[in-house]
């Protein structure tokens, strides 16, 4: 199963794309994230990377927006249109006005991550508008490890160079791939370990199984990056191999 989804704001700002789809004229929200950066500290890509993805389970799960919850009608208005992240970068004294916000922090083995109710696209916050998007370059120290066995992970393609800000997003939009095919059972099973799950670049020759598989695929609208149509994540559930 294949999905095209955005991690950018603007069709507009777009070196790939020009034509809108039925998607676009639908009226916009995006999902800001914050990720937290000290010059003395930054977090680990990996790590980030991680953080970012539960940081979507999390909001997706939270009793706020499901029913009749407060963030109910933004999380629904999102999914209708464009399923658009944006990570922005804060420290000092900016994340801690991100963190008066409205919105849920996650914190990994060294990344904190912030994520806000959907917005519509020209109705940031003042104080996250203003956090900047582009610059969010991190690096792992060491290599990750394998992957834990029978926990859920969500492969990158090799072939594609994405700043971490941008990876960051497209993690999030597997982990929520993944969310939307999981049934309920599945998904209390996952928040109830913790949502586990790891991030890692898969190997060619893997990368080719993965999407020939039945598997959510995210599928890039192509907005900045990298081109439109390009496959980005695969989220490999154990919940969902059957079949794949």
């Amino acid at each position: 199963m294949t999905y095209e989804t955005s991690a950018e704001s603007s069709a507009a700002e777009s070196p790939f794309r020009t034509e809108p789809t039925a998607r676009d004229l639908a009226p916009q929200f995006v999902l800001p994230l914050v990720v937290r950066i000290e010059r003395a500290a930054p977090p680990a890509r990996t790590d980030a990377l991680e953080t970012a993805a539960r940081a979507v389970l999390v909001l997706l799960d939270d009793e706020r927006s499901v029913g009749d919850g407060v963030w109910a009608g933004p999380v629904r208005d999102w999914q209708d249109a464009r399923i658009r992240k944006v990570v922005r970068r804060a420290r000092g004294a900016e994340w801690r006005r991100a963190g008066a916000l409205e919105g849920i922090t996650v914190t990994g083995a060294t990344a904190e991550v912030r994520v806000f109710p959907p917005v519509p696209l020209d109705g940031w916050p003042k104080d996250l508008a203003k956090l900047q998007v582009s610059g969010t370059d991190l690096d792992d120290p060491v290599p990750p490890a394998p992957p834990a066995p029978n926990v859920p992970v969500l492969w990158f393609n090799p072939g594609l160079r994405m700043s971490a800000g941008k990876a960051m997003a497209q993690a999030g939009h597997g982990a929520q791939l993944a969310w939307w095919d999981l049934t309920d059972e599945q998904r209390a099973a996952w928040r109830d370990a913790g949502f586990p799950l790891s991030v890692r670049t898969a190997a060619p020759a893997q990368w080719q199984r993965l999407t020939d598989s039945r598997l959510p695929v995210v599928r890039d609208a192509g907005f900045t990056e990298i081109a439109p149509g390009s496959c980005t994540v695969v989220a490999d559930h154990p919940a969902l191999r059957q079949g794949s």
